[in-house]
């Protein structure tokens, strides 16, 4: 007689561990956070940068019947501010400046002498104008903001 062997159930092919997503997933996340966080600041750099080396024209402008009239007019133009007066003027006065920077603009304030009057001060500068009167004696317009 032979020798029967028991009988046993098939083993079964051992099993491949499941790979895991998630790492690959969060890895794919973080490099499109990096990516836009990236271009955003690229962006902005090149939005700085042309906007630095854009060149507007101000216009400075003066009219009114007062007499002896004070001027003092102030630009920013690459990072310096400067500054220049003008004395016993009689209105019309206008000057006209080239300024270019990230920060760009001034102020002009005209003040009456003491005999009085009225004095009007307009800037126009990057399409904005900006308006101001002044009567009396030894009164004061200003026209900043732009």
């Amino acid at each position: 007689m032979t020798q029967q062997q028991g009988w046993s159930a098939p083993v079964p092919p051992p099993q491949r561990k499941k790979r895991r997503k998630w790492p690959w997933v969060l890895l794919g996340v973080v490099l499109l956070l990096a990516g836009g966080c990236a271009a955003l600041i690229v962006g902005i750099a090149h939005e700085v940068g042309e906007e630095s080396g854009r060149e507007i024209t101000v216009t400075y402008e003066v009219t009114g019947d007062a007499k002896d009239v004070t001027i003092t007019y102030a630009t920013y133009s690459d990072g310096d501010l400067s500054q220049n007066q003008v004395t016993d003027v009689d209105p019309p006065w206008r000057k006209q400046l080239k300024t270019k920077g990230f920060v760009k603009g001034g102020r002009l304030v005209v003040t009456t002498g003491a005999s009085g009057g009225t004095v009007h001060c307009r800037v126009t500068a990057d399409g904005t104008t900006r308006t101001a009167t002044a009567s009396g004696v030894v009164a004061t317009a200003v026209c900043d903001g732009f």
